[in-house]
């Protein structure tokens, strides 16, 4: 017969007095969320996101809103919520806050942060701990998420422009037109690298068309280049040329070489 471990009668005291203090508190939080005014919740609910307990935070939250749904507590409450889930990394739960609000309060005064937050939230939706640490990677991963976010800043600028939130908003688009370049023009890279010249060439472009101030375009004009040259092109690859010169003369390309800029990583992991 197998060993079953043995408890003591002081550890399993112990447990079970464990699990009653667990299921007593358990119990003392939902009487409290059924008794307190709206203010209290609320404050509780508050102490609880700024403290990190996001948790704690969600649950007063929700029933702050199921049992106050109207009112200034309530309205701030939706919008304390959709940061909590966000910082829970409930990205779904956040967004689904956060939509809801913008379709519920249009005029809300804080109605900029909402925009400002959505934005946030598809902008970390799909960033890892690599990605932070090996930013050369973007191309990797389904930029989807960073398309939605750049979008959110974009419209929430168009909206508000002199919200207080204008300036991180401005920064993270660049950061973010900048990690999308980037991502096309690995796959532009992993195309070229495998004769596939129609592939690069296209996308390429498209990262000349679609993200002129990125600091990849010099890179991706000198692979249209290149790939056009590949192709037997040479009316196409010469226009990218002059384009290139009068935008980066300096660029090694127009001197022939062949300019990947891959990474340390990129050598051992090409795709």
């Amino acid at each position: 017969m197998p060993n079953v471990p043995k408890f003591s009668t002081a550890l399993r005291a112990l447990l079970l007095l464990s699990l009653l203090l667990l299921a007593a508190c358990g119990k003392r939080e939902l009487e409290e969320t059924e008794r307190l005014p709206v203010d209290e919740l609320y404050r509780e609910a508050k102490s609880s996101l700024d403290g990190g307990n996001y948790e704690r935070a969600i649950r007063y939250y929700k029933r702050l809103t199921s049992r106050f749904p109207f009112g200034d507590y309530s309205e701030q409450a939706q919008l304390d919520l959709g940061y909590a889930q966000y910082r829970r990394s409930e990205y779904d739960d956040a967004i689904s806050t956060v939509n809801r609000f913008i379709k519920t309060y249009p005029a809300h005064p804080k109605i900029d942060y909402a925009y400002y937050l959505r934005g946030l939230v598809n902008f970390d939706r799909n960033r890892s701990y690599i990605d932070r640490i090996l930013p050369s990677q973007a191309g990797n991963r389904d930029q989807e998420a960073a398309r939605q976010s750049f979008n959110d800043f974009s419209e929430m600028l168009r909206r508000y422009p002199q919200s207080g939130y204008a300036a991180d908003a401005r920064q993270r688009m660049v950061f973010l037109r900048n990690d999308l370049a980037n991502s096309e023009l690995t796959v532009a890279r992993y195309y070229f690298r495998r004769g596939a010249y129609v592939g690069a060439a296209n996308r390429a472009k498209y990262i000349v068309e679609n993200y002129q101030q990125a600091a990849q375009v010099p890179d991706a004009l000198a692979l249209m280049m290149q790939s056009y040259e590949a192709l037997g092109q040479q009316d196409l690859a010469a226009d990218a040329r002059r384009v290139l010169e009068l935008n980066a003369p300096d660029h090694p390309g127009l001197s022939g070489v062949r300019q990947e800029q891959r990474s340390w990583w990129s050598r051992i992991w090409p795709f």
